[in-house]
């Protein structure tokens, strides 16, 4: 007689799964979202080594920090970039969020402050020691709000808690975008600026209060992407504000700028008195 065998008896074998192609690319693109926040920490250190190199050029100061601010201006498309294909590439981790706020420390905290800093120096020409001082302090001011700033976002986005499309405080790109736009549109415009040597360090710490403040402020880009809410009117404002970059440019982007900075005292008041109003009633 022939024995049969059990075939339950042998151990099977586990079935080997080889990666497809599609998943071993998958996984080399999630070191896309890393390296673009990269690129934008590398902006921020080239921007504050082309600034401190004004003091080795005698003229074109103007020209010299215009580079530096398109520099940080060029971080933020970086910046844009990163989470963009983070989401695309489900490749979001607290890794990458920290990484993220460490190079936005970088260009966004500490390279704005170094701009304004040699600006206001420059214009100032021969300063007194308590001239420095006082730059120094109102400019580290803004330093260290952005570092507040980026931190109360990490904990609020560890902790999974406020509203995704309302910024509670000025966020860090968009205070960095207030100085830079005010650099530029300094470039073109023809005429003796030294007298806002006094003013450019307040700014600047005025910038860092807003940042930490819990002044609302919209999310722009999730704002002008969504398909809710009025999707036509907000074509048509970007049509308006691409038509008056391209007409008045630096101008242009210092106003519409200068415009969202604004807009988080005018919202708070405007719930303020709306709040007042109803109770009023």
């Amino acid at each position: 007689m022939t024995k049969r065998f059990n075939n339950t008896a042998l151990p099977r074998r586990k079935p080997v799964r080889r990666q497809t192609l599609p998943t071993r690319i998958k996984r080399r693109l999630r070191w896309v979202p890393n390296t673009l926040t990269l690129c934008n920490s590398w902006c921020g250190f080239a921007s504050i080594l082309w600034t401190l190199s004004v003091y080795e050029r005698a003229s074109n100061t103007y020209d010299v920090l215009a580079v530096s601010a398109l520099i940080i201006l060029g971080a933020m498309v970086f910046d844009v970039l990163d989470g963009f294909a983070a989401r695309m590439l489900n490749a979001t981790s607290m890794h990458g969020l920290q990484m993220d706020s460490l190079s936005d420390m970088v260009t966004f905290g500490v390279a704005p402050a170094v701009l304004m800093a040699v600006l206001t120096h420059w214009l100032q020409g021969v300063q007194t020691s308590f001239q420095v001082w006082v730059t120094y302090l109102l400019c580290s001011v803004y330093v260290g709000c952005a570092a507040l700033r980026l931190a109360t976002y990490n904990v609020k986005a560890m902790e999974k808690s406020g509203d995704s499309n309302v910024f509670h405080g000025l966020p860090s790109p968009g205070a960095a975008a207030a100085i830079v736009s005010l650099v530029l549109a300094m470039r073109v415009f023809d005429r003796d600026l030294s007298n806002l040597a006094l003013v450019l360090p307040i700014y600047a710490a005025i910038l860092g209060v807003l940042m930490v403040s819990p002044l609302p402020y919209r999310h722009l880009g999730k704002w002008l992407l969504t398909r809710k809410n009025n999707q036509p009117i907000k074509i048509m404002i970007l049509v308006v504000l691409l038509f008056l970059v391209a007409i008045f440019r630096e101008y242009a982007i210092f106003s519409v700028i200068t415009l969202y900075v604004l807009s988080g005292p005018v919202e708070a008041l405007r719930r303020v008195l709306t709040g007042s109003i109803a109770g009023k009633k």
